[in-house]
């Protein structure tokens, strides 16, 4: 997709710098509440107090994505894990419904891997099923909080959530980036358009479950990064 030398400007150097001021400034004002939250995960869930996952990211570069685990390791009798809405715990669902388990994702930020603003990092198993336009979501670096976040979040079906990535990848400037925070604060503070656990409904659920039946893309799918649950 083109970019205006302006857009280029902002994408590329102006939006980076500040994410790296933005989220060293939340790492250190936040630190408490970082703390707080790891110890109360290691006493009502156990270790590891991060969960780990593999996300596509930048140019469908995959990068190790972290947040605040929020789930057991629960596993039936054939040593199995058991399903995703039976090891997420009710102090889990607090944490999901506050969004504080993504903090850890300023790290994220930090590094490069992401930026404060942009399309949510999905699974890398969703990569052969994204269409050629919906692929684009990744000419940008994936965000803590994006588009489809503020407007519907994953309460809307994935064909409108991606639509709204790839407007989000053709309009990206500071004015929406600034509107887009505006209204994630309000999004949490108000914990609307939050689905979690079993509350998944037709077309909710897993993208490649949701489009199983559709041609997939050729793209190679790293089998290692398929892990359990904290699918968000």
């Amino acid at each position: 997709m083109k970019r205006n030398p302006k857009r280029y400007i902002y994408e590329r150097i102006i939006k980076r710098i500040l994410d790296v001021v933005c989220a060293g400034i939340a790492l250190v004002l936040f630190s408490p509440l970082l703390l707080i939250t790891a110890i109360l995960v290691r006493i009502k869930i156990g270790s590891p107090v991060i969960f780990t996952q593999k996300r596509p990211g930048y140019h469908e570069k995959v990068f190790s994505l972290y947040k605040f685990r929020s789930m057991t390791d629960e596993r039936d009798n054939r040593g199995d894990l058991l399903s995703d809405e039976e090891r997420l715990t009710s102090f889990g669902r607090r944490l999901r419904s506050t969004s504080l388990d993504e903090l850890p994702e300023l790290w994220n930020i930090f590094r490069g891997d992401m930026s404060i603003v942009g399309p949510r990092p999905l699974l890398v198993e969703y990569l052969p099923y994204y269409t050629d336009e919906e692929a684009h979501r990744h000419d940008v670096r994936p965000g803590l909080t994006g588009w489809a976040q503020v407007n519907g979040r994953n309460v809307t079906v994935w064909d409108e959530r991606l639509k709204q990535d790839i407007f989000y990848v053709n309009h990206c400037s500071f004015c929406l980036d600034v509107k887009i925070l505006f209204l994630t604060i309000i999004k949490v503070v108000r914990k609307s358009d939050i689905i979690v656990g079993a509350q998944h409904g037709e077309g909710h659920g897993r993208l490649d479950k949701v489009r199983h039946n559709i041609p997939q893309r050729q793209h190679p799918v790293d089998s290692t990064t398929v892990d359990a649950g904290e699918v968000k």
